[in-house]
């Protein structure tokens, strides 16, 4: 059911004067990232001499074999890299299963059109209102496409199933639209003792642009959202990008003067950058034995371009950086590649916000590693970090909010029906519709292969949270 109050009306939309100085007084800058789109190049020989061996010749006949059928893996998703990116990925085995196109993907096309029933929660084109936070399609595309891309459906521009029945692909925000919703519910709000009469939500203060990645756009772009955004406002920003694994580059001197000029005129909008590095190969270097690089005073050796972008954003104040990420089959399922990652991504201040379980999109049996498998890797990377290294927990996203593997038992459970072989502890994180089941908890019966929650359907010991009301 969509629990959102009406769509606002179209309307006309104009920058404020202070809004319009600022914008004018942005650079817009040219970028080469050398992008190779489509299998079709790798497989007509059309990609630059040192590409021609990412795919072996089987690989490609596999894909070749598969086009056009109701299987065709570019169907399901895009292929598409970034110089940078093979030039990382050709050394590691866990970037390539990440970019490469593969025949697993479609073997299993079980999944959901609309994770998350991200549709029920869309009272606006191209905006998401989920829990406190409103998230916002601002671009279909990104630098590079992962294979394993929960937005799969907006990238390959999937028609989705609306709660009116209407089937169309999703579209992408717009200014005026956007701005009149804020204005619209955030009154709404403030005319109801600070409560939405509906959700019971509080006023809408912060927005994650999306996409795709915001960063494929340019700065004049990306700075007319932040300035409307905080028009209407909302005091903390997001983009959500993985350009610093795809195109580290991009955080050059007119992107960060974009965002100086920014805080200067809006200097109570906080900006959160949440970055997606999957793997400790997209940041760092290696001797020629394929071994990490040690420095001199501490730390391991990163890629000059990623490094200087990420000490640029740790110079801002106000400025957060967070890293967050799936834990994927043949990716990053391992606690030591997850250890390195922690450790030097908070050396660096950058903060570990959450990793995933794998969401239920179309082909994710070809990517998701068990929910109990998971943790076990999650909480063997993060022995031996320090505190503040740990702050990431695993959270598995249901249609009802974010939550939480909080604990697997790796003994049973005396005395309780259905724990003969342990339990696993949920804990819901975020209400999707409003806060008021945050902290309760789902007691399951372990099922070791159980890669979604309907893996636990006849396993279910006690529900507080409602998690399996629905399945």
């Amino acid at each position: 059911m969509n629990i959102q109050p009406k769509s606002v009306k179209k309307n006309s939309y104009g920058p404020t004067d202070r809004e319009a100085e600022f914008l004018n007084s942005i650079e817009n800058a040219k970028y080469d990232r050398q992008i190779i789109a489509g299998i079709k190049k790798f497989t007509q020989g059309k990609v630059p001499e040192d590409m021609k061996n990412f795919y072996s010749q089987a690989e490609l006949q596999a894909l070749e074999d598969l086009k056009g059928t109701g299987l065709d893996v570019e169907a399901r998703m895009p292929v598409k890299i970034t110089r940078h990116y093979f030039n990382q990925a050709k050394n590691s085995l866990p970037m390539q299963v990440l970019v490469k196109a593969s025949p697993k993907e479609t073997y299993d096309l079980d999944g959901s059109a609309d994770p998350g029933k991200q549709m029920d929660y869309s009272p606006v084109e191209g905006l998401i209102h989920k829990y406190e936070l409103g998230l916002i399609y601002v671009v279909g595309t990104c630098s590079a496409h992962c294979r394993f891309c929960y937005r799969e459906e907006l990238i390959a521009k999937k028609e989705v199933e609306r709660p009116d029945g209407t089937i169309a692909p999703k579209g992408m925000a717009q200014i005026p639209e956007i701005v009149a919703y804020i204005k619209d519910h955030n009154n709404l709000v403030a005319q109801n003792d600070g409560r939405h009469p509906v959700t019971g939500r509080e006023r809408l203060r912060e927005i994650l642009m999306s996409g795709g990645d915001p960063l494929v756009l340019a700065n004049k772009n990306i700075a007319a959202w932040l300035a409307a955004l905080s028009e209407a406002g909302i005091d903390s920003i997001r983009i959500g990008t993985k350009e610093l694994a795809f195109y580290p580059d991009r955080f050059d001197a007119t992107f960060f003067d974009m965002l100086d000029k920014f805080h200067a005129v809006y200097p109570e909008t906080k900006l959160r950058i949440m970055i997606h590095f999957n793997h400790p190969d997209e940041f760092l270097k290696k001797d020629k034995d394929g071994h990490y690089i040690d420095m001199p005073g501490g730390g391991l050796e990163w890629l000059d371009s990623t490094k200087k972008a990420v000490l640029e954003l740790g110079k801002r104040d106000w400025i957060t950086v967070d890293n967050q990420a799936p834990i994927l089959k043949d990716i990053n399922d391992d606690p030591d590649a997850l250890r390195i990652m922690q450790r030097e991504l908070k050396r660096n201040k950058v903060e570990n916000h959450y990793f995933f379980c794998g969401r239920d999109i179309i082909g994710h049996k070809a990517f998701n590693v068990p929910i109990e498998e998971a943790w076990r890797i999650l909480n063997e990377s993060q022995k031996g970090l320090s505190g503040v290294e740990t702050h990431a927990r695993l959270s598995i996203t249901h249609y009802k909010g974010k939550t939480e593997v909080a604990a697997v038992s790796n003994k049973p459970a005396p005395g309780i029906k259905g724990g003969e072989n342990g339990v696993v502890v949920l804990k819901l994180l975020r209400g999707a519709a409003d806060a008021p089941d945050r902290g309760k908890i789902t007691i399951l019966g372990r099922n070791p292969d159980a890669i979604w929650f309907s893996g636990y359907n006849d396993r279910v010991i006690y529900d507080e949270a409602g998690l399996f009301d629905d399945f």
